[in-house]
């Protein structure tokens, strides 16, 4: 696996190294020692599928406050998605700053988004999955959530929202 740092402490683009042959290919997309090795939490306790039906649907932005926050390694198995991490820990030299990755099932790459930053996706095609594996269990009474257009953080969404909860659209502002 190849590892790209982004901009914000903690926030990972993981790229698999496909061996192939006349079969088609293996490639590793999770190790522990791989993590610990560039600082990253390898526990793994709970894994999700969400499927969006269409293009424009946007989930989130979602986290988990402690003593339940979760990392999270996100990865798109069908179609694309523009990925969301947001920074929203007020010691951060990176507070309230954003990374986008585009994940795409062809490409098989994942974002791994650290325990106090939120994460959230806009589907760029028609029937996206996606496949979450969190370091924490989900507990209703510890999720939160931040308007995806909260001016507090301009994320620059790369397209039109067309989908979206009620709760997430309906999130009060950060400030």
């Amino acid at each position: 696996m190849k590892f790209h740092h982004t901009k914000i402490s903690g926030v990972v683009e993981i790229r698999p190294e496909p061996v192939s042959d006349e079969r088609g290919f293996f490639a590793r997309t999770w190790c522990q020692k791989d993590f610990e090795a560039h600082g990253l939490n390898p526990r793994l306790v709970q894994c999700n599928i969400s499927y969006s039906k269409r293009k424009g649907t946007l989930r989130g932005m979602h986290y988990q406050v402690e003593p339940d926050a979760e990392a999270k390694l996100v990865r798109c198995t069908k179609g694309s998605i523009w990925d969301v991490a947001l920074d929203i820990r007020p010691g951060s030299q990176t507070f309230k700053s954003w990374v986008a990755v585009v994940l795409t099932g062809e490409d098989r790459n994942m974002l791994y988004v650290p325990e106090g930053c939120a994460h959230g996706f806009l589907t760029l095609e028609d029937e996206a999955e996606v496949f979450y594996q969190m370091s924490q269990f989900y507990n209703p009474e510890s999720a939160r959530g931040i308007r995806w257009n909260d001016r507090a953080f301009q994320i620059a969404w790369p397209a039109a929202v067309e989908v979206i909860s009620e709760r997430d659209r309906t999130y009060a502002n950060f400030e």
